[in-house]
């Protein structure tokens, strides 16, 4: 299995820090030449690879970490996505709900990555909290997942267990999702929380 991030702004940066913290490798890429961010990715660790986005979307489980607006331009790297997972980290907060028919974000990204699995997971944290150690006062931070392949769910938790974080699964996109979706101008309701789980 193999995995690349692709947007390399503070988010896509605080997901190769947890790789590098659980010495897994990771591709990173931007629409940018590798040269302009190598040296972040160096910095972050060894195991952070730069690669052009062609490069990375050959990678089994890709975290998509761009703006909301971009992740269409990030679909049409490939014509088909099947057997691939993506992990949706964006926002689409200011983005009327109209604009989507009305549905969650997360099912118009789906829509956009043809064949694709996809899960939304990891968006909830703000940057400085998903670039910390998720191992907080003798428990691990929390991080939600929802799906409506619950596979795709639960290989996606299997691989932040790996990364040292807490998940917990809320369903699919249509009803746990909502939670942690933003919806116009405004936030759901797990969004920005900070929660930490004792086993």
């Amino acid at each position: 299995m193999n995995y690349a991030i692709i947007g390399f702004g503070a988010i896509g940066q605080a997901l190769a820090k947890a790789f590098a913290r659980s010495d897994i490798e990771v591709s990173v890429a931007t629409t940018r030449d590798p040269e302009s961010f190598a040296s972040d990715a160096a910095a972050i660790g060894p195991k952070v690879t730069p690669k052009t986005l062609a490069e990375a979307v050959k990678a089994d489980i890709i975290f998509l970490a761009v703006r909301f607006e971009s992740h269409r331009d990030v679909a049409k790297a490939l014509q088909a996505w099947t057997g691939k997972t993506i992990v949706d980290v964006t926002n689409a907060y200011g983005v009327p709900p109209e604009e989507l028919g009305g549905q969650p974000s997360s099912k118009a990204v789906a829509q956009a990555f043809t064949g694709a699995q996809l899960v939304k997971g990891f968006n909830h944290l703000g940057a400085a909290a998903l670039g910390q150690d998720p191992a907080v006062q003798g428990g691990r931070r929390v991080v939600f997942l929802t799906s409506d392949d619950d596979d795709a769910a639960t290989e996606i938790g299997a691989l932040a267990e790996s990364l040292g974080f807490a998940p917990i699964k809320l369903g699919g996109l249509s009803e746990g999702g909502l939670l942690v979706q933003a919806r116009g101008n405004s936030w759901g309701k797990l969004i920005f929380k900070d929660l930490v789980k004792f086993d």
